[in-house]
């Protein structure tokens, strides 16, 4: 048989059985007198194995390992460790499927967010807090959520939006008042009010040590975009939220 004919017989093709040639699997057959391979049932029945094994999910080298050994303990072997990753990749692609049914079921329901595909529990904060084109602020919000659904590990991601969930139900009026703060100076008397409003809007478990400006990491980044009296009124926000934390602290501990 040829080349053509061995390939079409084993259903690869000859390039395929070139490819078996150079990796070392399928060794050179003898050839005629014109120079053309000439294979027989020996290489026939070695190359259907190797499509078998391939055809299995086994790589190369794993088919290599396979073949050297005559006893067939390397094949036990090697479908088992081949068994095990299938599990394995299994469990991956039913944690996916799990994690995109609700998100298909909010986009069927024309519910999804633009900046989608997000986390469930941030798909669900976005559709609470709902569109609001007008709002600059409200944009810079859903993009800074947008980063950190990304780059927080799950348990704080999921804290985090919880927390956030109590602070929905005034967004708009706090967003128009952080709006009103883009060409303001840090000292406008505006930047305590709207830190106030955040601070009544946000719970005590956002009372966080924030780094001082230009400390780097990601709060520069997240404050970077904003102006400087919109980064004020964060910062003084957060500072209300710790005092008032401390406050209840103090008092819990005196009333024992």
């Amino acid at each position: 048989m040829r080349i053509g004919e061995i390939a079409a017989l084993v259903g690869v093709t000859p390039r395929a059985v070139r490819h078996y040639h150079q990796s070392g699997l399928l060794p050179e057959p003898g050839r005629r007198a014109n120079g053309y391979r000439e294979y027989g049932i020996r290489e026939a029945v070695l190359l259907a194995r190797i499509r078998r094994l391939t055809e299995l999910g086994l790589g190369l080298d794993e088919v290599r390992d396979v073949l050297a050994d005559d006893e067939g303990r390397g094949l036990v072997e090697v479908l088992e460790e081949l068994a095990d990753d299938l599990a394995r990749q299994e469990a991956v692609i039913r944690e996916r499927r799990e994690r995109l049914a609700p998100l298909l079921a909010e986009a069927r329901a024309g519910r999804l967010p633009a900046e989608g595909p997000l986390s469930p529990e941030l798909t669900a904060l976005l559709v609470g807090l709902g569109e609001q084109p007008e709002s600059p602020m409200a944009a810079k919000d859903r993009e800074i959520l947008t980063l950190l659904d990304t780059v927080l590990p799950e348990a704080e991601r999921v804290r985090l939006i919880e927390l956030m969930h109590g602070a929905a139900d005034g967004a708009r009026e706090l967003y128009e008042l952080l709006d009103s703060l883009a060409d303001a100076a840090p000292d406008d008397p505006r930047v305590e009010a709207a830190a106030r409003a955040m601070a009544a809007a946000l719970p005590d478990e956002m009372a966080v040590d924030l780094p001082p400006e230009g400390a780097g990491g990601l709060a520069d980044t997240l404050f970077a975009d904003l102006a400087p009296a919109q980064s004020a009124a964060v910062r003084r926000a957060v500072e209300l939220v710790a005092a008032r934390q401390a406050e209840r602290t103090g008092r819990g501990e005196a009333d024992r």
